[in-house]
């Protein structure tokens, strides 16, 4: 079609084959629609189209993406609000009309139904990286790395040290929205299948949020790339991952600190505190 519809935070722009989606910049905008920038979403993925009456005199327009097509809204599992859904368009009441029209017209191309079998819409890009309340999160493409806070992460995930995961070991993630209680991002591996996973803050494959610890913007989209990368069955097309810098001496010293405080208090014994101490000296 060729045509844009512009909204409220948002343009549509209808393509033959597909929708672009373009989020606006601004200090009105969710801040998801920001993080995101852009999504084009295929034809294919589209279960439905509807548009329904909004609040305070608008229309809203959305398409409904087919169970398991888009990374994003699978990793959110139906928790995000209404405002910061990007398959909603908001437009002002007068233009109810020309909504309605190409509602006609996208239901009208649409060729896809039923759960999709793979993923086609396209997966935030990496890197992506995030603070949590309990350690920061990194992912290049290729594997998670959690490393711990020393303030904040618990003393069995500092036993168990800064983690690594390739995604060739993930299933997938279970992302729990920091919005509500005991928010968390979980790494879903293959070889703990079935198992009873511990609480998330001492599972060294979890990191957990908080006030301002882990927001949408940037744990959602860590967890769909994440998410889409485990369920790739092209690992070997993902882009090579440069060697990362050494660690800074002085972050090193106040972990072995926080382990000697740790050692202290009786939370660790004499075999880990020397092990820790000797793991966190070899990476100066």
């Amino acid at each position: 079609m060729g045509d844009v519809l512009a909204g409220f935070h948002a343009a549509w722009e209808f393509e033959s084959d597909s929708v672009l989606i373009r989020f606006e910049r601004g200090i009105r905008t969710p801040k998801l629609f920001q993080a995101l920038g852009e999504r084009r979403v295929p034809l294919e993925a589209i279960a439905e189209v509807t548009l329904a009456p909004g609040k305070r005199g608008t229309v809203v327009l959305r398409a409904v993406p087919r169970p398991g097509a888009d990374p994003l809204m699978e990793a959110a599992a139906e928790q995000l609000k209404e405002g910061s859904d990007p398959y909603r368009l908001v437009l002002p009441a007068e233009q109810e009309t020309l909504a309605e029209y190409y509602a006609d017209e996208l239901r009208a191309r649409l060729t896809g139904s039923g759960p999709a079998e793979r993923f086609l819409v396209a997966a935030p890009e990496v890197p992506l990286q995030f603070k949590a309340y309990d350690g920061k999160a990194s992912f290049d493409g290729r594997s998670v790395s959690f490393r711990w806070s020393w303030t904040g992460a618990s003393s069995a995930k500092w036993k168990a040290g800064d983690q690594s995961f390739p995604v060739s070991e993930l299933s997938g993630v279970e992302w729990r929205s920091p919005e509500v209680f005991e928010g968390y991002l979980r790494l879903l591996r293959r070889d703990t299948a079935g198992d009873r996973p511990p609480q998330p803050d001492h599972d060294p494959a979890a990191v957990v949020f908080g006030l301002g610890y882990g927001p949408v913007h940037e744990s959602l989209p860590f967890a769909a790339a994440v998410l889409a990368a485990a369920r790739s069955t092209g690992a070997g097309a993902l882009a090579p991952v440069e060697a990362g810098p050494r660690r800074d001496p002085a972050d090193i010293a106040d972990r072995i600190r926080h382990l000697g405080e740790l050692h202290e208090a009786g939370l660790v014994t004499d075999e880990e505190f020397s092990a820790k101490k000797a793991e966190l000296l070899a990476e100066l």
